[in-house]
Formats: structure tokens, sequence, C-alpha cells
């Protein structure tokens, strides 16, 4: 267990504004997740239970600060991709343009449970895992992130698809708003790959903040019916 008498009150501030920017990074992380899995495209039937995933996630990592391990949370795109592993599919035209949509999901904790089981267990092999050089690691989290952009509005709508908020919003404020977005992704990335020291906990403020410009900012720059009906296709 951490000796917490040998901690000074520097410390413990400096390790609180760390940790508080962990923790936003973790629950938006979370909901966004959580948002994602429960989508109505997802045909889900089974309730939810964010707040108690939230409360789970709160205890186990107070329960390992206590033995200074990391933390842990939902993370993305792992859980997308584990409904898409779930799920039936079937490819239909709608207006022309072929779609893969979601017919039926096996809403099951087992295989979440197996495959953490399996996680617990790579501890027994963990002289071997710190051999795998860190370009391979790179590649599998590279092809997670590549095969979870199948659906993603970002992407589909570079393709121009014959989609409603197409014939809806004119096609310059499309092009804005992309254009937005890619700017957006960019910061991200920047933050996310800066190799300066604790860039990286700026991610969850900077999230916040799209937030925030997304419903205080946007608007005055893009019409709020505009945006309304790229939302619907979110």
């Amino acid at each position: 267990m951490v000796q917490f008498k040998s901690v000074n009150m520097k410390q413990i501030i400096g390790t609180g504004v760390l940790g508080f920017s962990l923790s936003l990074l973790m629950f938006l992380d979370q909901n966004i997740a959580g948002a994602i899995v429960n989508s109505p495209a997802n045909k889900l039937k089974k309730g939810k239970a964010f707040h108690v995933d939230l409360f789970v996630i709160a205890i186990l990592n107070g329960w390992l600060s206590l033995f200074g391990l990391t933390w842990m949370h939902g993370a993305l795109p792992l859980s997308p991709l584990h409904v898409k592993a779930l799920a039936d599919t079937e490819e239909r035209v709608e207006q022309g343009h072929i779609q893969s949509v979601i017919v039926k999901v096996r809403e099951t904790r087992l295989t979440v449970l197996i495959s953490h089981i399996f996680i617990g267990m790579s501890l027994l092999m963990h002289r071997v895992l710190t051999q795998i050089p860190m370009p391979v690691l790179d590649g599998l989290f590279l092809y997670l992130a590549l095969t979870s952009l199948d659906g993603n509005q970002f992407f589909e709508r570079a393709a121009y698809p014959p989609n409603h908020y197409i014939r809806q919003v004119p096609q310059r404020k499309i092009h804005l708003f992309t254009f937005l977005q890619l700017i957006q992704l960019l910061i991200l990335c920047i933050l996310g790959f800066l190799p300066i020291l604790y860039t990286k906990l700026i991610l969850p403020i900077w999230l916040v903040f799209m937030v925030g410009f997304r419903y205080r900012i946007l608007p005055k720059i893009i019409a709020t019916k505009y945006l309304r009906a790229l939302d619907q296709r979110l």
C-alpha cells in the first residue's frame, strides 16, 4: 500500500490537479463509449447503466489508487468493436446507397468476462509481453482505429452519400462543418502525440472546450436547423 504519511502538501496539490484532468478524461471517455454503444442503430434491448458503470469504475479506481496501480475505464474504440463482433448485420440498399445495418446484437456479459480473464492471465506472461516491440503495439492500435471508421459520419461525408442531410444542408455549410471538425481533430492529434511531458493531460480540457464550442459558438457560424439535420445522422 502507498505510504501516505510520506506524501507532502505540494505533492497532494500537484497530483490533485493531474488526477482531476485524468478523471475528466475517463468520465468523458466512459460516457462517449456508452452513448456510441447504446446508439439506436445498434438496436440494443437491455437497459442502460451509464451511472452504474461510472460508480463501479470509481470504486475500482479508488481501490487501485491505494496501491499506486493504474486506473481503468471503458475505452474507445474497443467498446463499439465489441458490439459489432456480437452483431448480425445485413446489406441494404437505401436510395441507391449500400449500407450495412445491424439486425440483432447478442447482448451478453459473458464475452467481456472471458476477455478480462484472459487479460488477467496475461500477467503470467509479462516477461514475454515486455519483449514485444513498441511499433507492433502502435500498429495494433492503428488497426483498431482504422477498423472503427466504418459508419463514421466524418469519413462517410467525404463520399457525399445520398443521405437526408445532403438534401437539407447547403454544400458549402457541409464543407464548413467538415473543415471545423478537421481543425479540431488536428488539435487533438497534436496534443496527443506532442512529445512534451503532461501535454496529454490537456486533452480532456480540450474535449470539454469542444462541447462548449459545439453548443455555444458553432450555432453562430452555422444555422441551428442545419446543425440539427447533421446531428440526426450521428
